[in-house]
């Protein structure tokens, strides 16, 4: 069972992003919101992984443009 919310306290500091949603999957959460962030190394132009800021994230940056990120739920 998928729960969706758009109104969360969450640690990523982007929730101020208009275009985000956060959807829990059970024990997992699945961050998406547009990326803003400035990358000072050469990004792959369809699929970029990388650790995420926080311990036990994982961030997936789409097409330079959409970053996702996977973790577990609070």
């Amino acid at each position: 069972m998928a729960q969706l919310n758009s109104s969360f306290e969450s640690g990523f500091s982007l929730q101020c992003a208009p275009t985000s949603f956060l959807m829990r999957f059970g024990r997992r959460e699945l961050f998406v919101c547009r990326d803003f962030r400035q990358r000072y190394y050469q990004v792959n132009p369809l699929l970029d992984c990388s650790t995420g800021i926080q311990a036990g994230h994982l961030e997936v940056l789409l097409f330079r443009k959409w970053l996702v990120i996977l973790s577990k739920a609070r």
